[in-house]
């Protein structure tokens, strides 16, 4: 009835098609394949899996640091401009 294509491992599809037989697209995506839903002839979606793993690497501003220890009686301000004499 409706013309599937299969490439790589990709369903290519029509909308009235994945409207219609949504749970066992569902179920090949959850298999590891790909769904290219079509609209009109024309790519409008891919249905893809899952990825398993979370990116290992995290931005530096979402990293945990270790707070500013400050030895007694100074300040931030004398720490910081010692900092940049140092160059550390």
């Amino acid at each position: 009835m409706y013309k599937i294509f299969n490439l790589y491992k990709m369903q290519v599809l029509p909308l009235s098609a994945l409207r219609a037989d949504i749970s066992s697209m569902i179920d090949r995506v959850q298999q590891g394949e790909t769904v290219r839903i079509l609209r009109h002839g024309k790519p409008v979606a891919d249905l893809v899996p899952v990825q398993e793993t979370p990116s290992a690497r995290q931005p530096s501003w979402k990293q945990p640091f270790e707070p500013v220890a400050l030895p007694p009686q100074a300040s931030l301000v004398q720490a910081v401009l010692h900092e940049r004499e140092v160059g550390a």
